[in-house]
């Protein structure tokens, strides 16, 4: 009786195993991501324009493509280097809110290779949302 049961535990503690190592790599590499990128999306309603600032701290950014979705006409810009500052008029704020156009970025970094980052507009007076990274 004991001889089955060695079986399914060993099984069942390299995949508990196997399953801690996976959420806690994934957490370490989205530290390092957050601690080297910085990206901001503000709407500044008395100029009528969103201010969208990158920066990557280890200066080892390529280039940079960003995109604002949502909009009637897609806003796309390439950027080279390793930190920019882009001003894109919008008239008001929109009915539906900023959700309906998230700010993408496609970063070519020395290290890290191609990482997306998302983020979304915000008002002066609202917290930062937070970014979400994707390989």
């Amino acid at each position: 009786m004991a001889r089955k049961f060695v079986p399914i535990i060993s099984v069942v503690a390299i995949s508990a195993l196997g399953i801690l190592f996976f959420f806690d790599s994934s957490s370490n590499d989205n530290a390092r991501l957050e601690n080297t990128f910085d990206v901001d999306a503000i709407y500044y309603e008395n100029q009528g324009i969103v201010e969208i600032s990158f920066n990557d701290n280890s200066q080892k950014t390529n280039s940079v493509v960003l995109e604002i979705l949502g909009m009637e006409e897609t806003f796309q810009k390439t950027f080279s280097g390793s930190n920019f500052v882009e001003r894109v008029q919008f008239d008001s704020t929109p009915k539906y809110g900023w959700k309906i156009h998230p700010v993408t970025l496609d970063v070519v970094h020395q290290e890290l290779g191609k990482v997306g980052i998302k983020t979304e507009i915000r008002s002066e007076n609202e917290p930062t949302p937070s970014l979400i990274f994707s390989p």
